[in-house]
């Protein structure tokens, strides 16, 4: 079994219900899950632990409040982290057109610049669609886990 680390972003408090309810599924499955509510760069550099970017998008497809301070660092000072596995959840509205689930693109693309290694294809939620983004989230994550390693 593996540990995860997962970085929160959340407005409203979809994406931190989202990332709670996979904490409480996969523990007992065996995962370590350590959910970063506040999450700073430490969070990334002190461990070499997957990366899930678990994030609802704001404003004009933007990062919420609460990562945004992670996100300026993780842009400013770039730790590497070469081949690190990370993969990333994004709530957002499709209503919004091109920035739909824009903070995702954002953590992604700044992920990418530390050398790290994206596993899977980014799980975009829909808020027009799906009412329960923890019950999609927690099938996605459990096939991204097979792909981990």
């Amino acid at each position: 079994m593996s540990s995860i680390r997962v970085l929160v972003g959340s407005v409203f408090g979809g994406a931190l219900l989202t990332a709670r309810e996979l904490k409480k599924v996969l523990e007992p499955e065996g995962h370590g899950v350590v959910v970063c509510e506040q999450p700073t760069l430490s969070d990334i550099t002190d461990n070499d632990d997957p990366i899930l970017i678990c994030t609802s998008t704001t404003g004009q497809g933007e990062v919420p409040p609460n990562l945004l301070p992670f996100y300026l660092e993780l842009r400013d000072t770039l730790p590497q982290q070469p081949g690190r596995p990370f993969g990333v959840i994004v709530l957002g509205d499709s209503s919004y057109g091109d920035t739909y689930c824009g903070a995702g693109d954002l953590m992604e693309e700044a992920f990418l610049e530390t050398s790290a290694r994206k596993v899977g294809e980014t799980l975009k939620i829909d808020a027009l669609e799906t009412t329960e983004p923890e019950k999609v989230a927690v099938t996605w994550v459990e096939n991204w886990l097979t792909k981990v390693s």
